[in-house]
């Protein structure tokens, strides 16, 4: 098992949008800021003010990227923010959202957070059509599809476009004088409606509301297009587009509430919070052992230990000290170095676990390696007896849908017995939470979500064949442009 691979998944990207308020872009500045945590490869602000959009991106977290000289000449009262991890397309600033462009309706910024798993399909018959393609990202696909002039009424180009596309996605999207927010019919990624004052704004989680001050109003819903104009006030909110009136089932990804959004937020009128704590709960009820304390793993894993520890009655300790400031290593990945860096996020209080039976948990493991470096750190530390809880089922499948679970081969669970990872990870025992637990801590039917990572059974399905062609013929296209760009630059030193 190799201990050479990040232990936790990444997620696609946060979005965020403001209609109709004169400091859009601080709105939409700030707004990133607290969706960080969905991305933090690059980010990028595209205002408007009714005849001109300014763009600024860069790749770095959103404090890096922007500034108050940045801020103030991103004019304009609507403006559109997204930041940014790569799953498909490469980590290149080209890359970077919005992504913007000039067609027969003006001027369009398109900011996504999914996975299409048509984008080849498209792709090629968007090329075909004479469509040219500057970046590796699906987004651009929607950037282009929405580009395409259409007849038959002024928002037939939004269904005509969406009808085409297949996957998870949750756009926010931005012409000069509307602001668009819409979500696939299977709603797989989170988009939230919010208001301060008369202004109007959309986010991937409701945490970015808080941190604006602004009143969560409700949640678009699968397959649904708002519209935000100038008339939007007047009618009381947004103009509401069912695209798909016949859709019926919904898988929301239920890995939003084991580990990527932000405890503080609310989806689907579920507190994340107590999702997790009811987690750890559940956790408890299916697997009780006598231990002396339990011990999270920060961040993700305080949550469900608390939970544990309030339904078995064991005290909860948080003997790992996380490191807040711990930034990516310049150093190339020696072991020595790749043990410092498992080392430095997470310090250990020996105090705490000497002698004593530790019940360990965490909200997932995909690889294995950063749990297998706590455990040794317990029993280094002293620790008698370290058990691992894990607070969702094991992942034995790669998602297609926009997080960066790998494929199946390097993934723990999908090639090794529970013993052989117990074995690997030198834990004393290792649980996971049942299936059938981690639905019923949400408090809503199983037929609401997508659990593909868990038991293989995709909502839409893909070909693994053509993904492994998207990521080939994508990395082909970037490595190129990128030695183009380098030889051009080479040409203008020499001049």
């Amino acid at each position: 098992m190799s201990e050479t691979l990040a232990e936790y998944p990444k997620h696609y990207c946060g979005v965020f949008g403001v209609f109709g308020h004169p400091n859009a872009a601080e709105l939409t500045y700030y707004g990133l800021y607290a969706l960080q945590h969905r991305g933090q490869e690059s980010a990028g602000i595209v205002t408007s003010d009714g005849r001109q959009f300014r763009t600024h991106k860069g790749m770095g977290l959103v404090s890096q990227i922007f500034d108050g000289e940045v801020l103030h000449n991103l004019v304009g009262s609507m403006a559109v923010g997204h930041t940014r991890y790569s799953t498909t397309g490469s980590s290149h600033l080209r890359n970077a959202q919005p992504l913007t462009a000039d067609c027969v309706r003006g001027q369009i910024a398109v900011a996504h957070n999914g996975n299409l798993t048509n984008a080849t399909q498209l792709r090629d018959d968007l090329e075909a059509k004479g469509s040219m393609f500057q970046t590796t990202v699906d987004s651009e696909i929607i950037l282009n599809l929405m580009a395409q002039p259409t007849l038959n009424g002024d928002d037939n180009y939004l269904v005509q476009a969406v009808h085409r596309l297949e996957g998870a996605y949750s756009v926010v999207m931005m012409t000069e004088q509307e602001l668009v927010g819409l979500r696939d019919p299977f709603g797989f990624r989170p988009l939230c409606i919010g208001r301060v004052g008369d202004a109007w704004v959309l986010a991937s989680e409701t945490c970015a509301l808080d941190l604006i001050s602004a009143k969560f109003v409700r949640d678009v819903e699968p397959g649904e297009i708002v519209v935000f104009d100038k008339d939007t006030n007047k009618l009381g909110g947004p103009r509401s587009i069912q695209a798909f009136p016949q859709q019926e089932r919904r898988a929301f990804c239920i890995f939003e509430y084991v580990y990527f959004a932000r405890p503080d937020s609310t989806i689907g009128n579920r507190s994340v919070y107590k999702v997790r704590v009811e987690l750890g709960r559940q956790l408890a009820r299916e697997n009780p052992i006598e231990a002396d304390i339990v011990v999270p793993v920060p961040d993700s894993g305080n949550c469900a230990a608390l939970g544990y520890s309030l339904e078995s009655d064991i005290p909860y300790e948080m003997a790992f000290i996380r490191n807040h400031y711990v930034g990516r290593s310049f150093l190339q990945p020696s072991q020595l170095i790749r043990d410092f860096n498992v080392r430095v996020k997470l310090n250990l209080i020996p105090e705490l676990v000497r002698g004593k039976r530790v019940i360990i948990v965490d909200d997932s493991i995909v690889r294995g390696t950063t749990c297998k470096a706590r455990v040794n750190n317990l029993k280094e530390a002293g620790a008698k007896e370290v058990h691992v809880l894990v607070s969702c089922p094991p992942h034995r499948n790669p998602c297609v849908y926009g997080i960066d679970f790998p494929d199946r081969n390097k993934l723990m669970a999908a090639n090794y017995s529970m013993d052989e990872i117990r074995k690997y990870l030198s834990a004393d025992s290792l649980a996971y939470l049942s299936l059938e637990g981690m639905v019923k801590a949400t408090g809503l039917p199983g037929d609401s979500f997508c659990l593909a990572c868990y038991d293989g059974n995709y909502p839409v399905p893909y070909d693994p064949l053509m993904d492994k062609h998207i990521m080939e013929r994508r990395r082909n296209r970037i490595e190129g442009l990128g030695e183009a760009l380098a030889k051009d630059e080479m040409q203008i030193k020499l001049l």
